[in-house]
């Protein structure tokens, strides 16, 4: 492994030296001066003046591309990665394109973003696929994203897991719970077969002696009606022969004769 990371720290030095003598301006006094820093090791006084280069001619690539060098030689990998996105945006040259991108690519190795650095690195190769430093960093970056898979990943295998497990489970607790309310249905129609049964009995053997006179409508039952009924009569008849008794009292009485 620390083959690995020498082999990927050798890489990115030789691309940043191919890469100076080409980028140079010679009316940008700034960027010829941070390249001397650079080469004397001095990454603070190089990123200053490669960023007074970039602020002067922002359209460029070459500022942004050596400043993120700068950047990353003082162990800010990840500050550095904007500075190469920056020139890889501002350039159409595949040569610069590849540059950049295999650098981009050491900074997530760096991260252990395993997952970009394969990216960028495939997109290095796309604009030279013959830099057979690209090739093997990528080979490596392909070798560790396998072994170490994102997180993400791995937290959604297990919740596909859990869930898949959740779902049987409540599978299993609906079909024990159908299966409990059958029983007790079956359960409460035996019941009610004993109940009738039971009344059944009761009402067969039950003497006849015990049983009640069936009310009419209106409460009443059907002797006592009558009798009622016997009693408005007998009142209507004393009425009656009252009335006539008076008419009888008030006749006037006839003379023998008739004058």
């Amino acid at each position: 492994m620390k083959n690995f990371k020498k082999y990927i720290f050798i890489s990115f030095s030789l691309l940043f030296l191919g890469l100076g003598g080409v980028f140079a301006q010679e009316k940008d006094k700034s960027l010829a001066k941070a390249n001397e820093e650079y080469a004397d090791s001095k990454f603070v006084d190089a990123e200053a003046d490669y960023r007074i280069s970039n602020s002067k001619f922002p359209n460029r690539t070459v500022a942004p591309y050596n400043l993120g060098n700068s950047i990353y030689k003082q162990n800010q990998a990840s500050e550095a990665k904007f500075a190469y996105a920056k020139a890889i945006k501002s350039t159409k040259s595949r040569p610069q394109k590849h540059k950049a991108f295999h650098n981009i690519g050491n900074v997530f190795m760096k991260e252990k973003n395993y997952t970009e650095a394969v990216e960028a690195y495939k997109n290095a190769l796309r604009n030279d696929p013959s830099d057979d430093e690209t090739r093997y960093n990528y080979a490596l970056a392909k070798k560790m994203l396998k072994e170490n898979p994102p997180k993400d990943d791995k937290n959604k295998d297990d919740k596909d897991k859990k869930d898949k497990d959740k779902k049987d489970q409540d599978k299993k607790d609906k079909d024990k719970k159908d299966g409990d309310k059958d029983k007790d249905k079956k359960d409460d129609k035996g019941d009610d077969k004993d109940k009738d049964k039971k009344d059944g009995n009761n009402k067969d053997n039950k003497p006849k002696d015990q049983e009640k006179p069936k009310p009419q409508p209106g409460g009443i039952s059907k002797q006592r009606l009558e009798n009622l009924l016997d009693a408005v009569n007998n009142e209507e008849k004393k009425i009656q022969d009252k009335v006539n008794a008076q008419k009888v009292q008030g006749k006037p009485v006839k003379t023998e004769k008739d004058w």
